[in-house]
């Protein structure tokens, strides 16, 4: 998530409640989604958690991805007894890629008839210290990016299988208005087993850059999924990208926690969240993407303008080819595939 927010105080680095200006009638404009199930990855909180009530009072199954904690027990909990929805919770760590393999292997055992409607691949983590995974690669990198790639292909049969039975699927990835602040184009180096040896850079500035990169692989991993879609039902498959424009929620105490807390780190996030809105308008972005009718394969979608909050509109595409080819290669070579669709 591409969210900034900023605590009152040092001691209290909880988001500050935001008034909602539109959200709620956004949502009155969605089609019930009973028969659909919706799989969300980092739905403990913020934008996640609000998608996950969304469509679980819109009908839908939905199915938390998240790593086991008292959070992602509560967060399910809250979904089931207060919003009496259908909900689940699979283990998901995408910080390790057996864990994300796990999960897709118990994902097509349940739902193989059924299959599965949408993907949102949402979690997101900020500000991070340079910090191998398990797997050798950046935290930041593999957590907000390589584990959603990783994710996408393992359930790739489940969407082809919805869409094969409903009329379409869709998989919604969640970029950041960071993905272009600076701008910076795919850099190899930073999607290879550099974790821990990438360094920070002049003024802990190379944790900023790393967030730019793994949040513009997102978008340019949408553009690359959507041209590479095999044919036949996998064209049924629409792949969307939403960014939610500086928003309000508990990814700053992860930032926090994470030792992102020098006065240059507290600046950069104090600057996005004087403009911030609530966590319910920076889910606009990514609820329209996942559950409104109409979205078209390719479509991208958040608030205008640099660091702005707002609606969450259609915007225009940010196609770089070259770029996408090669973070497409750097991708497959990271989870160790060479075919990425498993059926073709």
């Amino acid at each position: 998530m591409a969210t900034m927010p900023v605590s009152e105080s040092e001691n209290n680095p909880e988001p500050n409640p935001m008034p909602t200006t539109a959200y709620s009638q956004l949502i009155s404009t969605f089609p019930s989604m009973h028969g659909k199930s919706v799989l969300i990855t980092g739905c403990t909180s913020g934008t996640g958690l609000t998608l996950a009530r969304t469509c679980g009072k819109l009908g839908a199954k939905v199915i938390m991805l998240n790593r086991m904690s008292p959070r992602a027990e509560a967060a399910l909990a809250l979904l089931r007894e207060e919003d009496r929805s259908d909900a689940v919770l699979i283990r998901c760590d995408l910080q390790e890629f057996s864990s994300i393999r796990q999960a897709g292997a118990e994902l097509r055992e349940r739902y193989r008839e059924s299959g599965c409607d949408v993907l949102c691949n949402n979690a997101g983590i900020m500000g991070f210290p340079d910090t191998a995974t398990v797997d050798g690669y950046d935290i930041q990198i593999q957590t907000n990016y390589l584990g959603h790639f990783l994710l996408t292909h393992e359930v790739w049969s489940l969407l082809k299988r919805g869409a094969e039975l409903r009329g379409e699927a869709r998989v919604v990835n969640h970029s950041s208005g960071a993905r272009n602040a600076p701008y910076k184009p795919i850099m190899a180096k930073y999607f290879e087993r550099h974790g821990g040896k990438l360094g920070e850079g002049w003024l802990g500035m190379q944790k900023w850059q790393r967030y730019q990169q793994s949040k513009l692989a997102n978008l340019l991993f949408s553009y690359a999924l959507h041209d590479r879609r095999p044919q036949g039902s996998g064209q049924k498959i629409k792949v969307v990208t939403a960014h939610p424009g500086p928003t309000r929620t508990e990814l700053q105490v992860k930032t926090h926690n994470a030792g992102a807390t020098s006065l240059l780190d507290r600046l950069i996030v104090g600057r996005i969240t004087k403009r911030a809105h609530s966590v319910d308008d920076g889910t606009s972005g990514i609820a329209r993407c996942c559950c409104e009718p109409g979205i078209n394969s390719g479509d991208f979608y958040g608030p205008v303008g640099r660091g702005q909050p707002g609606p969450a509109v259609l915007l225009p595409p940010e196609r770089a080819p070259i770029a996408e080819q090669l973070l497409w290669d750097l991708s497959l070579n990271a989870i160790s595939v060479r075919q990425f669709f498993p059926d073709t």
